[in-house]
């Protein structure tokens, strides 16, 4: 099929890849695949901007081929160093390489590091620019968003704002633009990324967004580097990245707890149907049997969070230790937390859970309540109240 030109003279050549289930080292479940985003921009110079992932470089090739002999290629852009968009770069480089390679000077150290490449590279920053021809590119660096080489490119003219893992998604579908597919499934696959990805990089990107509006450069399309590309509605995403980065939240309680022999899950229904009573959302989720992926997304927009753990050697369960350990690096600004739990013969889960949170920045912390074995009549009874008193200071 030919690759699909996005605007005249500027193609996708990147790769759908559908069976993809696990990134970041199995730390981000990608249930509905991915993309791998790469662009041919043809002009008296011709340019390609970012590769794929190594394993997908041969199709990456054939796409190239629709549109231009790989040769023929004069500049690489590359706007990050991560694997995934710079894997295929060493067979591309074989392909032309008279090719000029262009990225921050973060991205030849770590390029080179990577593949060890004897490549022409040219170290661009913030401002400077390249002409094609007819058309000229733009660079604005963009460190840890969301490694320290990353970079965005700008297209002005055409007004497309190439941001590499900014704004993107990990969505494998035929189509390739926001206004071809379901917008709930797309904002929720974005906040999802954001979530996972970005969110402890937040006032960076408050700053960099500030940046960009303040270059005051009109953005008709963003064509980022995973998922498909913005052309509708670009400012629906940048406001929500805004949201996002600000940590703005709604009237929501998400709990997690793990247990052992059922009684911290006793207790986190009861503590939910307190919840309710108040008229809050509310979202539970064991996270033994639960994706992680997909609860940090639930708690990007959520004010308040409650943890709960039964204790084994004086600890809260192993599965909520690596929950934990992975929510603490996100420093969530601006929540409510509260921690639950049961225990047998000593407690420990509560006081580690709440030390952690702390860890995390969280400074308002609701009192604990924590029971010995399975709770008495009575003392369930005290878990909806807990969950009302919570959803008071929520409200």
């Amino acid at each position: 099929m030919p690759a699909p030109e996005i605007k005249k003279d500027i193609f996708w050549v990147g790769v759908v890849d559908w069976s993809v289930r696990n990134f970041h080292g199995h730390t981000f479940n990608t249930k509905r695949g991915t993309t791998y985003n790469a662009y041919i921009i043809k002009d008296d110079k011709n340019v390609l901007i970012d590769t794929v992932y190594g394993p997908n470089a041969c199709e990456l090739i054939e796409n190239i081929r629709q549109v231009i002999e790989p040769g023929k290629i004069d500049y690489v852009i590359a706007n990050h160093v991560e694997t995934d968009h710079s894997g295929a770069l060493p067979g591309i480089m074989k392909l032309c390489p008279k090719a000029k390679v262009l990225g921050t000077a973060k991205c030849k150290e770590g390029l080179y590091k990577h593949y060890y490449g004897d490549w022409d590279f040219q170290v661009v920053k913030t401002g400077d620019k390249l002409s094609l021809g007819k058309k000229t590119l733009t660079f604005l660096e963009a460190p840890m968003l969301h490694w320290p080489d990353s970079m965005f490119t700008y297209l002005p003219g055409d007004e497309i704002l190439f941001p590499n893992d900014a704004f993107g998604q990990h969505y494998a579908t035929s189509h390739r633009f926001d206004d071809e597919v379901d917008q709930a499934l797309l904002m929720e696959e974005a906040a999802k990324y954001y979530a996972n990805i970005l969110w402890p990089l937040s006032s960076l990107v408050v700053r960099k967004i500030e940046e960009v509006q303040k270059l005051n450069i009109p953005i008709q399309m963003i064509a980022p580097s995973h998922g498909i590309i913005w052309r509708k509605d670009p400012m629906k995403i940048i406001k929500a990245y805004l949201g996002w980065a600000k940590n703005e939240t709604k009237p929501k309680v998400i709990v997690v707890y793990e247990t052992m022999w059922g009684a911290t899950e006793k207790m986190a229904h009861k503590i939910a149907e307190g919840i309710i009573a108040s008229g809050l959302e509310v979202k539970l989720f064991n996270v033994a049997q639960s994706d992680h992926t997909e609860i940090i997304q639930e708690m990007l927009d959520a004010k308040g969070y409650l943890f709960g753990s039964s204790t084994h050697d004086n600890n809260m369960l192993p599965g909520m230790g690596g929950f934990m350990e992975f929510f603490k690096g996100l420093k969530p600004k601006n929540r409510i937390a509260g921690v639950f739990g049961s225990y047998g013969w000593a407690g420990g889960a509560v006081k580690e859970i709440e030390g952690v949170l702390k860890e995390a920045g969280i400074e308002n912390i609701h009192p604990s309540i924590s029971f010995q074995y399975l709770p008495d009549k009575e003392e369930m009874a005290k878990c909806p109240v807990y969950g009302q008193d919570f959803a008071q200071r929520i409200e």
